[in-house]
Order: C-alpha cells, then sequence, then structure tokens
C-alpha cells in the first residue's frame, strides 16, 4: 500500500506525496511517460478531479518525483563521501553514487534525466538541484578556478558517471549487488583518472573551442 493510504482514504496534507509515490510505481511499470494524472489518481483511490489541487499537469506531478529524486541522490552522495575532504575523492564519491542510485532508484533517475523537464518551469526543481550543482564548486578547486578546465572536467565526469550507469541499466543487472558495486567502483575509478588527466581535457577543450 503507497504510504499514507489508509483504506483508500488520505488524512489532510497526504495526498501530494501519495500521489508522489503512485507516480513512481507508474514509471517503475510503464515508463516515465507511460501514465497519467488521471491514473495516478486511481492508484491511490481519489477522484480524478482531486490531484489538480496540488498539480497542474502530469508534467508537475513528474517534477515533484524529480525533486524527490534530487534530494535522495544529494544524500547518497553525501554518504558516499563519508568524511573525506579530499575533492578528488569526494567528486569519486559522487560518481559512485550516481552509479547506485540509477540502480537503486530507476524511476526517481528516469524522472530526472528521461522526462526533458523544463527546470525553469518548476522553481522548486531549480532549488533542488543545488546540492548537485554545488559540486561545480569542487571541480573548480581542483581546476585552481580555471572556468574551461572546469568545464571540461564537469563534462567528462557526466559522461562518465551517466555511461557507466547506462551501461549497468540496460544489461538489466540493477538487481546484481555485486554487479552494481563493480559498476559504481569502475565509474569511481574512471573519475579519479579524469581528474588525474584533466590537463588533456584541457587541451581537448581549448583545441576544439580554436576549431569553432
Amino acid at each position: 500500500m503507497i504510504a499514507g493510504a489508509k483504506d483508500g482514504r488520505y488524512h489532510h496534507g497526504d495526498l501530494r506525496a501519495a500521489l508522489v509515490d503512485a507516480a513512481i510505481a507508474l514509471i517503475a511499470e510503464r515508463g516515465v511517460r507511460g501514465f497519467s494524472l488521471a491514473e495516478a489518481s486511481r492508484r491511490v483511490g481519489v477522484s480524478a478531479a482531486a490531484p489538480y489541487r496540488h498539480f497542474a499537469d502530469r508534467d508537475e506531478l513528474l517534477a515533484a518525483v524529480a525533486v524527490r529524486g534530487l534530494h535522495l541522490f544529494a544524500t547518497m552522495a553525501t554518504s558516499e563521501a563519508g568524511d573525506t575532504a579530499d575533492p578528488r575523492q569526494r567528486l569519486a564519491a559522487m560518481t559512485r553514487a550516481y552509479v547506485r542510485f540509477a540502480a537503486e532508484q530507476r524511476p526517481l533517475f528516469d524522472a530526472l534525466y528521461s522526462a526533458g523537464l523544463d527546470k525553469a518551469r518548476y522553481p522548486y526543481l531549480q532549488r533542488a538541484w543545488a546540492p548537485v550543482a554545488a559540486y561545480r564548486a569542487v571541480i573548480e578547486e581542483i581546476c585552481a578556478g580555471d572556468v574551461v578546465a572546469a568545464d571540461a572536467l564537469a563534462d567528462a565526469l557526466e559522461s562518465a558517471a551517466h555511461g557507466h550507469a547506462t551501461l549497468l541499466l540496460d544489461a538489466c543487472n540493477v538487481h546484481d549487488r555485486d554487479a552494481v558495486t563493480a559498476a559504481a567502483d569502475k565509474a569511481a575509478a574512471a573519475a579519479l583518472a579524469l581528474i588525474d588527466g584533466r590537463q588533456a581535457l584541457l587541451r581537448r577543450a581549448l583545441t576544439a573551442s580554436d576549431q569553432r
């Protein structure tokens, strides 16, 4: 039973969270675009009109799902990093958390990266990105404030994290704990290699800029 539900009835203030729970379950079953707001309302046992007190449309419900995903991802990244103050290890931990998040929270991952939401439409979604965006400062610290180098490293780290996560999802190994751990560790190792090789990334970025 979805959190907040008691015999199909909801206490005041629970419906929004219950609709988010329902959307997550529907995404798991049908994909990020495979459900309607009316289906979410049926899932929680309320009228088709009830969700509109909280969400204007399905995209706004998806944005709420994405916010929950961002909060969870930020928590996972913090947990992976532990007490380390080493910026290299913090970025490696974020990369490892990204892969684990994709494997363990696939509906939330899809809401974040496959729904095509326009963050400009949802200020609360923009605000929820802040803890993740804060890692940009870590990247700039490593790159000694060089914006071009930081851009190149950020792009490479994102590609490494997303690539390892996608390969894991495509292989359908998300329920294999050893496979998830191996993929997360490989992504973290790739992140460290990219950080150590950032001068090569910078040279490539500068060459591409000169060719434009």
